[in-house]
């Protein structure tokens, strides 16, 4: 994994990653979002759909990498970025490498499951076939904080609920 310091291109494609978290989120959805970017252009767009598709591989980076391939007529996704507003991750990293994304531009890290450094590396096995460019940490706060209060606001949904069943 690489920290380096965000370029302005980089801020620029994590914003509208975010919107697309933010959109996951007003349907339930955890809210991360991707997007794909080929020659300056946006081909893939993404947020987790697993709950609402009942499909536990319609995560952000799957649904971005699908639109891409598609848009390309080509399962390689040569010379393309993915920027993503949470750390992948293992089957999106396997995805990833698999499609032949040139660079990964990720925000949050995932401390619990992420596999570009916070918890295992897929992207540094020597023996994948592909190396990804990976860069971390862009615009982490803002992304972070979309988790962190999707998080907040379901555990006092919950609370609300319990709440109530006991006074019933």
């Amino acid at each position: 994994m690489t920290v380096v310091s965000s370029s302005q291109v980089d801020i620029n494609w994590m914003h509208q990653a975010i919107e697309l978290a933010q959109r996951g989120a007003k349907a339930g959805e955890v809210p991360v979002g991707a997007i794909v970017v080929y020659q300056g252009d946006v081909i893939g767009r993404g947020f987790n759909q697993p709950i609402s598709s009942h499909n536990p591989v319609a995560h952000a980076e799957m649904m971005a990498l699908i639109e891409a391939a598609q848009h390309l007529n080509n399962y390689r996704l040569v010379d393309c970025d993915l920027y993503v507003t949470l750390e992948p991750c293992t089957m999106c990293a396997g995805a990833i490498i698999h499609s032949r994304i040139n660079r990964l531009v990720y925000g949050a890290y995932e401390p619990k499951a992420g596999a570009a450094g916070s918890v295992t590396d897929v992207f540094s096995q020597p023996q994948m076939n592909h190396i990804v460019e990976v860069t971390g940490g862009v615009l982490a706060e803002e992304c972070g904080q979309l988790l962190s209060d999707f998080f907040k606001a379901r555990r006092q949904a919950k609370k609300l609920l319990r709440q109530q069943q006991k006074e019933q």
